[in-house]
């Protein structure tokens, strides 16, 4: 199979779909893989690397669109890129279509076959999401300290105290992986970390290993804590919908001047009324007094670290496509079926169809 790497052209985003080890494994498997030049640069991977692992470099976007069969990226196609693609292509990387009902339907107008990291789903996991979201987590407690500071638009709050000056209150919306990372770095700050939670076995593991508090996520029991957090990382996840908005604007007033909400889930759209994406040029903005940082891809900061993570868990699923193509990759591996958002220009992602009110069909029998 011909598989192309374009670099990737969203805002601040600096991370390349894959390394030159994905590479040197692709081409012994008797694949062609076509780079774009400067694809890896953001990520401290330069052209020579890629060249001696066996990759044909190309000179352009349109270059690699034309020649590959599975085009392989890290963020949602920019338009200029939808533009490139045909019923031909296999497109994945991370689509995150709930969020964006323009994307969702120019990526079915492309007639093009669409598969998501994030909905891939195994064992109850999302193993192609879970990496970013574990750096996405850290970096949440870590940004939300730093803007926590008078010079940075926040409260002068020091997240883990002094002797004699109590620490700073963080409050996590869910439990999963980002919210769990997120505590963990806040926690290990000095923080006094409360985490919101619905599964009542999840809290009970939370409780045993995170040291911190948990509360059943309800808004009575969010209503209660906003007054007094400092910090509040918005950490939800429904795969493939859109975010709730656990968080109204009339709830945001409650929090203090100065404190801090950083919202993991804005690529779901947010689980905050407020929310808006923003860049890592310029990522805070306020709203009812409360600083808001919403950057849409917050592994982008740590590229090579956050490239690496990704390609060790989206090497085998690009690996089983290119060896057996889609149809028979969804036979070895039927958990690939949850990854498929778009297939032949017609949406098959029910959450997706369900957050935009448009029709889903089935996936075919035979995919």
């Amino acid at each position: 199979m011909n598989i192309g790497v374009p670099t990737e052209i969203k805002a601040q985003e600096n991370r390349v779909a894959m390394t030159p080890g994905s590479v040197v494994e692709l081409v012994r498997r008797g694949h062609s893989v076509l780079v774009q030049r400067g694809a890896g640069a953001g990520s401290s991977y330069p052209d020579d690397q890629y060249e001696k692992a066996g990759a044909l470099l190309v000179e352009d976007a349109p270059a690699v669109f034309a020649a590959a069969d599975l085009i392989v990226k890290v963020k949602e196609p920019q338009p200029g890129e939808i533009a490139m693609l045909e019923p031909r292509h296999l497109l994945f990387t991370y689509l995150h279509l709930a969020a964006s009902k323009p994307l969702t339907e120019s990526l079915m107008a492309s007639g093009c076959t669409a598969l998501a990291y994030e909905t891939l789903e195994v064992n109850r996991h999302l193993p192609l999401l879970e990496p970013m979201s574990e750096i996405a987590g850290r970096m949440a407690a870590i940004v939300g300290s730093y803007h926590l500071a008078k010079h940075a638009g926040g409260r002068g709050i020091l997240l883990g105290g002094v002797p004699g000056v109590a620490p700073g209150r963080v409050v996590v919306l869910g439990g999963g992986t980002a919210g769990v990372n997120a505590a963990r770095v806040a926690t290990g700050i000095g923080a006094d970390v409360t985490i919101l939670e619905v599964d009542f076995e999840r809290m009970r593991f939370l409780d045993i290993t995170m040291g911190g508090h948990t509360v059943y996520s309800n808004q009575a029991n969010l209503a209660d804590l906003l007054p007094r957090a400092d910090l509040v990382i918005g950490a939800v996840l429904v795969p493939g919908a859109k975010a709730p908005k656990l968080i109204t604007r009339e709830m945001l007033r409650l929090m203090p001047r100065g404190s801090v909400f950083v919202d993991i889930a804005v690529d779901q759209g947010g689980c905050a009324e407020t929310t808006r994406p923003t860049t890592h040029d310029d990522p805070t903005y306020e709203e009812e007094g409360v600083l808001h940082y919403c950057v849409a891809n917050m592994p982008g900061a740590y590229a090579r670290t956050a490239t690496q993570a990704l390609n060790n868990v989206t090497h085998p699923w690009i690996s089983l496509i290119a060896d057996k193509e889609l149809a028979g990759a969804c036979e070895a591996r039927p958990e690939l079926h949850s990854a498929i958002n778009i297939l032949d220009g017609k949406l098959t992602c029910k959450p997706v169809a369900e957050a935009h009110g448009l029709p889903a069909g089935e996936l075919q029998p035979t995919v």
